[in-house]
């Protein structure tokens, strides 16, 4: 049968069993802003609805049931899309790295 090893109050607990300190409140702050999230999503809706919707419109309307054209012309707005959604996420970085810039001055 096994015995417990009681430790005098003179002896120090050691460290492997010890616990841990409590830690100061922890930082739950989401990883990625919301705008950045609600901008993914508008350009995520937009790159699935403006090409097709474009091709089914074009393709009735303007090109007369030429879907060659209609597709190109989807394929367009799928390109405008995707370089919208750049140059947005572009200015955003660029606006992040100016605030960071001025923060770091303010600290001087």
């Amino acid at each position: 049968m096994a015995t417990q090893r009681t430790l005098p109050s003179s002896e120090k607990t050691p460290s492997h069993l010890a616990s841990p300190p409590p830690n100061p409140k922890s930082n739950i702050t989401p990883a990625v802003p919301a705008s950045v999230i609600f901008k993914l999503l508008a350009f995520t809706f937009a790159m699935i609805t403006l090409p097709i919707g474009s091709y089914f419109l074009s393709v009735k309307t303007i090109f007369k049931g030429n879907s060659t054209y209609a597709g190109a012309l989807a394929a367009i707005m799928a390109n405008v899309v995707l370089i919208g959604y750049v140059v947005v996420a572009f200015n955003d970085d660029k606006s992040e790295r100016e605030e960071a810039e001025e923060e770091r001055k303010k600290d001087r």
